[in-house]
């Protein structure tokens, strides 16, 4: 008998609260606990559409970060301190002594997600992940992440089913993803998309930047001025820029960059998205998704540091995810 295809997998591990970073710090356990609590609580997360994640491998991390750069983030959180006072050396990333083994199992969420819904055992998935990832480069961590869990979910695909030839990476986080940027940067079969705050950390995502070499042309930053037209602007930078660029792009698979830091509630930003904006854009993904890539969605939480709406936010997210 054919086993069904779910609408929507969610991947998350109990483990991805175990990675401390401090008293006080935003990027800290309890953001899973909501999320997670959050789609139990709604019924959007049940024991039949939930997984636990396999373990990424080295040979895994090496799709997007130089061998030099695992062994220093293996050797520093192996001296890390227990509290998660302890800052990486290539950037502002705290860690403790499971934040490696946890990092793992995040990029590893990302990786069983793919093959979850390139198996077709899933029409789209969610990853309830931490540390996030869209700021790690080849080199360096940084901005709370450790490993780009979106870039090497999308390198893995690329390498492991001949189907996925381009993938589009949309990131509508309150930051600009320069991990992901510079990972795709000269790479024409990666579309990187990201709407972000101007100004904000880490202060890149220029809009006349599109590419580099054989990549020109497959970066497209929407870099968006704070206050009360944030909101607006996001959307149509969806609507009359992503939509029209995928004409000629045509992805056959789609990642998001999912996070919730957009929110009007979030102290990170100066933009003012709600809860219905978000499921307003997961459907102009979905819609895309669809039209070029059979439907095929894998989306991952980035930001996102007020626990009630990044709560609720999630929800919007998932039940948009979920609907046909």
């Amino acid at each position: 008998m054919k086993s069904e295809t779910l609408p929507t997998i969610i991947i998350d591990d109990p483990a991805f609260a175990t990675h401390l970073t401090g008293h006080y710090h935003v990027e800290r356990p309890e953001r899973y606990l909501a999320a997670n609590q959050a789609l139990i609580s709604s019924g959007l997360k049940t024991a039949k559409n939930s997984m636990t994640p396999r373990k990424a491998t080295p040979e895994d991390l090496l799709l997007c970060h130089t061998e030099a750069y695992i062994k220093l983030v293996k050797e520093e959180v192996g001296n890390a301190r227990k509290d998660g006072l302890t800052e990486l050396s290539t950037g502002d990333v705290n860690i403790s002594p499971q934040s490696y083994e946890v990092a793992l199992l995040a990029v590893g969420a990302v990786l069983t997600a793919v093959d979850t819904v390139l198996d077709k055992k899933a029409k789209n998935a969610f990853c309830i992940v931490r540390p996030p990832g869209h700021h790690a480069k080849r080199e360096a961590g940084k901005g709370f992440c450790l490993f780009n869990n979106v870039a090497i979910g999308a390198r893995y695909a690329q390498k492991t089913y001949p189907f996925i030839r381009k993938v589009l990476i949309v990131d509508w986080d309150v930051h600009h993803g320069d991990g992901t940027e510079d990972i795709f940067d000269s790479d024409p079969s990666v579309f990187y998309f990201s709407t972000h705050e101007k100004g904000n950390y880490p202060g890149t995502g220029f809009s006349e930047h599109t590419g580099s070499v054989k990549g020109k042309g497959t970066i497209m930053n929407c870099p968006i001025v704070g206050g009360e037209n944030a909101r607006e602007e996001v959307l149509k930078a969806f609507r009359e820029k992503l939509i029209p660029a995928m004409e000629a792009f045509s992805p056959d698979l789609v990642m998001i960059s999912a996070g919730f830091d957009a929110h009007l509630s979030d102290l990170l930003g100066h933009f003012n998205l709600t809860e219905a904006d978000f499921a307003e854009l997961t459907r102009i993904t979905k819609e895309i998704a669809q039209r070029y890539a059979y439907g095929r969605i894998v989306s991952v939480l980035e930001g996102g540091y007020q626990l009630e709406s990044l709560a609720n936010s999630v929800i919007a997210h998932v039940r948009a995810l979920e609907k046909p």
